[in-house]
């Protein structure tokens, strides 16, 4: 069980699958459907501090080598493409509405760095990244629960 709970955490830390994979690969290996929604939900969050760390500090860094740079700019742009016209239009709002969609791509990743991109304040840019997430994490559980039988 704690392995399990360990993967899920992980899953949801990840930027390949975030608490969309966290959440169903708990549930589906026996973890208490609470305790997997939270750990997940959590695990999740915590990614923002982590990347707006990274945003800060290590990328300012790594702006002196060209492949980094170039990957960088790269992912700069799907994430200002993918939340651009929502994010600048309707800033917080926005923001929160692109990180709660529960497909690839709209996380608290992308969310992160489109809130860094566009110039959001850093507190703004928490609190609508940790309501986006509690939306898609809720989703992602319940269609999970409901998949699986009901509670």
């Amino acid at each position: 069980m704690f392995l399990d709970l360990l993967i899920a955490i992980l899953w949801s830390i990840s930027p390949f699958g975030e608490a969309k994979i966290g959440i169903p690969y708990a549930i589906l290996n026996g973890i208490n459907i609470y305790l997997a929604f939270f750990l997940c939900f959590v695990a999740n969050v915590l990614i923002f501090p982590l990347m707006s760390f990274f945003l800060d500090v290590v990328n300012r860094y790594f702006m002196r080598w060209y492949h980094y740079k170039k990957a960088a700019i790269f992912v700069g742009r799907r994430a200002k493409a993918g939340a651009g016209k929502n994010v600048k239009k309707y800033g917080f709002w926005g923001l929160m509405v692109f990180v709660l969609v529960p497909v690839p791509g709209t996380g608290v990743y992308a969310g992160t760095i489109a809130g860094y991109l566009f110039g959001l304040d850093r507190k703004k840019a928490f609190l609508a990244n940790t309501i986006g997430i509690f939306i898609s994490c809720l989703i992602v559980w319940l269609t999970t629960v409901m998949a699986m039988g009901g509670f």
